[in-house]
């Protein structure tokens, strides 16, 4: 009778808790679909600007997968999609939660003493909040490099050092709706647009520091690896990816290089471009420890927790193919890398270029003379 008691208890709870989740779901869905449509215009500063397409990111993150990945939102209500798109005009921003929104725009100081802290952080504890402040860390050591004092090595031991803490659990595929299977067609910004709308979730591929230290260093990314990074340029604020497009336009440092005889120079572009494959190996480390293989691991055993196992699978925030991805961009550093064998090459072509300099010269000094013979 005791066991019969129990369990009848227990089935009433339960049922109790599925039906208050399913009424404040269902006040929450009013509660936006009834709610006034915000005026953006008072915002004046940048600053107030950024800060509003912040929060409306994770807002709109958070209405569209409240209810898990198998029932998210098709179309984002008026009231939340009329004020972040014009937001996002007069920022150059996409209305969609971005690299500089979740890590860039998305921090204030902790305590006196410099301690930072995340603004906006999704349900995940201090993992989640983590993921968000270990990308700013490396953000605002490379910052160094930007300013002309390349220093991607203490990047990487940054990385190192907090990566090393956080033991990372992400639902990878609900930052986007581009490329994700939960929205193929991707969302409709309800008084904005008559169809859908396909766009990238926030990505490390929109780092604009990381993109400029490849213009930098003339790293080259090839095909759909290079087609995806130009197309995450779309995701910066304008101002960085400007910088980007200047660095890349400018002569190229590396062939510079390698038409000079200096092993000592080749040295130092070595070591920055290596220190660049040190983070982008560590990187794959981290990926592989914290996320592809608790993937594997929860899907063999079976996840008690509905929606977590597909949603950890090979897919980064972004749409790309992790993995590949990651391998393609450590590989293409690599490539940058000047072998002795290159530095040859690159003095042989100088020496074939001084030959012909000089006997353009010598043609230059004697036809004076043959203009000059006989009239002294």
């Amino acid at each position: 009778y005791n066991l019969i008691l129990s369990y009848l208890i227990l089935s009433y709870l339960i049922l109790s808790y599925l039906i208050l989740s399913y009424l404040i779901l269902s006040y929450l869905i009013l509660s936006y679909l009834i709610m006034p449509v915000l005026s953006p215009h008072h915002l004046n500063s940048h600053r107030e600007l950024r800060l509003a397409h912040l929060a409306l990111g994770f807002i709109t993150m958070g209405y569209v997968w409240q209810e898990g990945q198998h029932a998210p939102a098709q179309i984002l209500p008026k009231a939340l999609a009329l004020p972040y798109c014009l937001v996002s005009r007069r920022l150059g921003l996409p209305p969609i939660l971005t690299y500089a929104d979740s890590v860039l725009a998305n921090w204030k100081l902790k305590d006196p003493t410099g301690n930072i802290d995340a603004i906006f952080s999704f349900p995940g504890g201090e993992s989640c909040r983590g993921f968000f402040i270990v990308s700013l860390l490396v953000e605002m050591t490379a910052s160094s490099g930007i300013t002309c004092k390349i220093n991607t090595k203490n990047a990487f031991h940054c990385t190192c050092i907090i990566y090393k803490k956080c033991g990372l659990w992400l639902k990878l595929c609900c930052f986007r709706w581009r490329d994700n299977p939960m929205l193929p067609k991707g969302l409709l910004y309800e008084g904005v647009s008559n169809e859908p709308v396909l766009l990238s979730g926030g990505s490390a591929a929109q780092s604009s520091a990381i993109q400029c230290f490849d213009a930098l260093l003339c790293i080259r990314h090839e095909d759909e690896t290079g087609a995806f990074l130009t197309r995450m340029r779309d995701y910066m604020p304008p101002a960085q990816c400007q910088l980007i497009e200047t660095l890349s336009a400018y002569p190229s440092l590396r062939d510079f290089i390698m038409s000079r005889s200096s092993s000592a120079l080749c040295q130092v572009y070595n070591s920055c471009v290596s220190a660049l494959v040190d983070l982008r190996n560590y990187h794959l480390n981290i990926v592989a420890k914290y996320v592809i293989v608790p993937a594997n691991q929860a899907r063999a055993v079976g996840c008690p927790l509905t929606g977590r196992c597909t949603a950890l699978d090979s897919t980064g925030t972004g749409g790309s193919s992790l993995m590949n991805f990651l391998k393609s961009v450590r590989n293409s550093t690599q490539k940058a890398l000047i072998s002795e064998c290159s530095l040859e090459k690159g003095i042989q072509k100088l020496d074939i270029k001084l030959e012909e300099k000089s006997k353009v010269l010598s043609l230059n000094i004697k036809m004076p003379l043959f203009t000059w013979h006989g009239h002294i």
